[in-house]
């Protein structure tokens, strides 16, 4: 028989990130941005918790409040969903997360959502089945918790290790009305230095985004640096699948490097960045505070 399970028994958790960074883009005014995102927990045992996330920001894949304009001050709660963990994997049900690695900086908005169920089966040593079905197509966060109307989002992912060394990812996609495959290669050099490759196909307009880059740390001066470097190609026409991803710039040939570090006895890092994309060019850089 199920027992049932008392609020007051979960024991809760909290997370918060603060971020200030100075924006320069060309063709645009710099601008001064902050972004706050909370991270909740209450854990009812070792499998069940549910889980809330709060952020800064007005659009899917934004996060960043500029200072000193009112109409963009704005904070919504963006997830609330159910996890189960087992020794099968995970399934999360509610208002999910994105999810991707490194290559997030490529693909969905970190910061975005998903209305639906995501389950994750662990197949055996090192390779895992993902499946997440939902709604994606309401990019609006102050609507974020809205029931969901539709099924428009669709996703089966298989990751698998190789060796110690190698891992891939292949996906096939359905979202923004569109249907995509999608293939990532990691190979790690050496502990500190990992390089990747994806390809995503859109299937109905045959248009294609290519991914290129390497991500590791080294140490100078006594800190270690954390640093991610690509090369990025997003064909005219790819659609919203581009659009939404954190801080998109645009389409065609790009580049994109970042370097950061925490600084050491305290509880905040620094990071700067460069994103080119044609004859468009971003430079940002900033603090971040984490307690």
């Amino acid at each position: 028989m199920l027992s049932v399970i008392q609020p007051a028994q979960a024991d809760f958790s909290q997370k918060l990130d603060v971020q200030t960074r100075v924006d320069e883009r060309s063709g645009r005014e710099v601008r001064y941005q902050y972004r706050v995102r909370h991270y909740s927990q209450w854990a009812f045992d070792k499998q069940w918790s549910l889980n809330g996330f709060i952020v800064t920001g007005d659009d899917f894949a934004s996060s960043h409040n500029t200072f000193d304009s009112a109409i963009n001050d704005k904070v919504y709660i963006r997830r609330v969903y159910a996890r189960h963990q087992g020794s099968y994997g995970k399934t999360e049900v509610g208002f999910i997360p994105t999810y991707k690695g490194r290559v997030s900086s490529t693909g969905l908005s970190k910061d975005g959502w998903i209305a639906g169920v995501r389950h994750v089966r662990e197949l055996g040593f090192d390779n895992q089945l993902e499946v997440v079905v939902g709604q994606l197509n309401n990019f609006d966060p102050a609507h974020a918790l809205d029931a969901p109307d539709d099924i428009d989002y669709i996703e089966i992912e298989y990751s698998a290790r190789m060796s110690q060394r190698n891992s891939y990812e292949i996906s096939l996609e359905r979202m923004t009305e569109a249907n995509f495959v999608r293939t990532e290669v990691r190979h790690r050099l050496r502990s500190d230095l990992t390089l990747f490759a994806e390809l995503v196909q859109r299937l109905d307009e045959y248009k294609v985004k290519t991914v290129l880059g390497v991500d590791g740390t080294f140490t100078l001066l006594g800190t270690e640096l954390e640093y991610f470097s690509y090369y990025s190609y997003v064909g005219e026409g790819f659609g919203a699948r581009a659009e939404l991803t954190e801080d998109f710039l645009g389409f065609g040939h790009g580049f994109s490097a970042e370097l950061s570090a925490d600084i050491q006895d305290t509880q905040f890092g620094w990071f700067i960045r460069y994103d080119g994309v044609d004859d468009q060019s971003r430079v940002l850089a900033g603090l971040s505070w984490s307690l």
